[in-house]
């Protein structure tokens, strides 16, 4: 048997309190995956962001997904580097020429899935460091991650991450990066997706961050905001694991 990840999985269920009240209830679950069967993806972890203040709150992140790429990939999950609208800068190189030689398989027809509006309003873009307008920042994946060009995968299409990682006969899938309540959720190769397709996904839920300005709904710090971003994908999408679960309790 090969190397395998010890997980607690988080999800949310609608369930009746003591009184009879309708409540969320959290519920963790052991799970053990095996790390041929999964990849572990990095969503936008670009090398430079429009908004200050996400350049800011990744950088304090940089270094755990750093430790948790490297303790995945030593165990045997593949890694994905999707750093979105970059891929010029990847050309030709063996990471992405591996992602680009996919086998043909084409994912099934997309199931029905309820999706409920999100806890936050990032209409205003998300920035809480007052840039006035959208703009692209990045041109590549921030440095601090390394990509092992002998092993990793580069792609920024769903479909090919997809027909790549069912070609190796990886079903499971974690993800990490910015932002969850923007691409982490709705980029081709992200969460909606991937369930849509049935993969089984889980998201790195302390190695992730939200585009919200508390200026605007529900009105709460930005850290609240995150927290109940990723509490609606617990509710609705898929499970969430914390770091530790992989950087200690591999076997």
């Amino acid at each position: 048997m090969g190397r395998h990840l010890k997980l607690e999985l988080r999800t949310q269920v609608l369930g009746q309190d003591a009184q009879g009240r309708n409540t969320w209830q959290v519920v963790e679950t052991p799970a053990v995956w095996l790390a041929a069967e999964t990849a572990l993806l990095l969503c936008d972890v670009w090398d430079q962001h429009w908004s200050r203040g996400a350049n800011e709150r990744l950088a304090t992140l940089l270094p755990r997904m750093d430790q948790v790429v490297r303790a995945a990939r030593d165990m045997g999950v593949r890694i994905v580097h999707a750093p979105s609208d970059t891929m010029t800068f990847y050309e030709g190189q063996p990471a992405r020429l591996r992602a680009q030689s996919a086998k043909a398989v084409e994912p099934p027809p997309d199931s029905e899935r309820e999706d409920p509006p999100l806890p936050v309003d990032a209409s205003d873009s998300g920035t809480d460091t007052g840039e006035p307008t959208w703009h692209q920042a990045w041109s590549r994946q921030h440095p601090a991650i390394h990509i092992d060009q002998e092993r990793d995968i580069v792609s920024d299409q769903g479909r090919q991450v997809y027909r790549f990682l069912r070609g190796e006969g990886r079903g499971r899938l974690l993800i990490m990066g910015v932002h969850t309540n923007m691409c982490v959720l709705h980029r081709s190769f992200a969460i909606k997706q991937m369930v849509k397709w049935g993969v089984e996904v889980a998201l790195i839920r302390d190695l992730t961050d939200t585009m919200y300005n508390p200026g605007r709904a529900p009105y709460v710090s930005h850290e609240e905001g995150t927290r109940l971003v990723v509490g609606y994908i617990e509710k609705f999408w898929c499970a969430t694991v914390h770091s530790e679960d992989l950087l200690q309790r591999g076997g």
